[in-house]
């Protein structure tokens, strides 16, 4: 039967990968090309110098320098908050903690559209659009993230915990020596997925962004796409470097994502 998952799995595999591949060879062809069959997407000439314009002519280094800039400060402090309060609500004894944590799990109740009017009206009361910090603030309550890890640190036996404190170590030094090695994997998975869920944001920047130097990558994306629309080649070109960074990403991360899409659907 091994054969058989195997089979399987790789007509999956193949099944995924042809549009990533489709987009990558048609993103080197020369523009105005003649398709008149399904090799002809495949078969040279290539040319780069479509990259080379788009990348010189738009604003996409820019829109992916915000991209990365937002996600790396979303990841950072959406997970250094979720460790925090993960762990208080797992190991600190204090009134009303259990509820807390189900108040917590409720806003995996709430869908993100119900709360973008409200919050729109609160960015803008406290003059947050049009900024950076408009972009990474609301982005950092994450009850998947504290859920998560306060089930890791659940997992950690007290006694280890009690034999720190026996030693004159205090709360903070438990978390940060003791807690936060120990559920590593668990800190990384949920950077990776924070990460991705922010690079591939809409519709937040889009309600909250009209300056186009601040635009991130999916919200200029389609601004590109529609001055391209009767060719097929700068429109791929634009998706492959938009693509570029999260298909390395997985690739170095593999493990770690697929690890934290498990958690994630299991354990939270």
């Amino acid at each position: 039967m091994k054969w058989v998952y195997r089979l399987v799995s790789l007509f999956m595999a193949v099944l995924f990968a042809g549009p990533l591949v489709w987009m990558l060879f048609v993103s080197v062809k020369e523009e105005g090309m003649k398709i008149i069959t399904v090799t002809d997407w495949f078969t040279p000439p290539y040319s780069f110098a479509v990259y080379q314009e788009i990348l010189s002519g738009t604003k996409l280094t820019n829109w992916i320098g915000n991209s990365l800039l937002v996600a790396v400060f979303v990841t950072v402090l959406t997970v250094a908050a979720a460790a925090l309060a993960g762990f208080a609500l797992s190991k600190i004894p204090f009134r009303y903690r259990t509820l807390m944590f189900f108040v917590v799990l409720a806003g995996l109740l709430i869908p993100g559209e119900a709360t973008i009017i409200p919050l729109y009206q609160v960015a803008k009361d406290m003059n947050l659009l049009n900024s950076y910090q408009g972009l990474i603030i609301p982005a950092l309550a994450s009850p998947v993230a504290v859920i998560v890890l306060k089930s890791f640190f659940d997992g950690i036996p007290n006694d280890l915990l009690e034999s720190v404190q026996i030693d004159g170590g205090g709360s903070w030094r438990i978390f940060m020596r003791i807690m936060l090695p120990l559920c590593r994997p668990a800190l990384a998975s949920m950077a990776i997925l924070t990460f991705i869920g922010s690079w591939n944001n809409f519709l937040w920047p889009f309600l909250s962004i009209t300056d186009d130097n601040l635009f991130t990558l999916p919200m200029g994306i389609p601004t590109l796409i529609s001055q391209y629309s009767e060719d097929y080649v700068k429109p791929m070109v634009v998706n492959a470097i938009a693509s570029i960074p999260i298909i390395v990403l997985f690739v170095i991360f593999e493990r770690q994502i697929v690890k934290g899409i498990s958690m994630s659907g299991i354990k939270g």
